[in-house]
């Protein structure tokens, strides 16, 4: 059972072309680590490739025109959703390198664990 969805993004703006982009991570409950890849899109943007995520997930099942903060409302859901703008590429980039260490430690770990 979901208690609380928190969203955590970066933006960064390529100034050259005139986009901008973003990267993050969605945490179910404090304890479930889902990645937002480098993706095109500004505003709340990330927060509908969040609910995508999720619902690719079979975490959260909801219509399609029901935005996130809604769902976990009718559901008694914490949502939590934070951007950070004006940030450099790079650190969207350490996004999503901390988080393939993190499956490979936790991937160790299993490994371990089942010997």
């Amino acid at each position: 059972m979901i208690n609380k969805i928190n969203i955590n993004c970066k933006e960064w703006f390529d100034k050259i072309n005139g986009n901008s982009y973003f990267s993050g991570t969605i945490t179910i409950n404090d304890k479930e680590t889902f990645l937002i890849p480098f993706t095109y899109g500004y505003g709340s943007q990330y927060e509908h490739e969040a609910k995508a995520i999720l619902t690719q997930f079979n975490k959260i099942s909801c219509n399609y025109s029901l935005r996130l903060y809604s769902y976990c409302k009718e559901n008694n859901i914490e949502f939590i959703s934070n951007i950070k703008e004006n940030c450099k590429k790079r650190e969207l980039k350490e996004i999503q390198n901390n988080y393939n260490n993190l499956l490979t430690k936790n991937k160790n770990n299993e490994t371990n664990y089942k010997r």
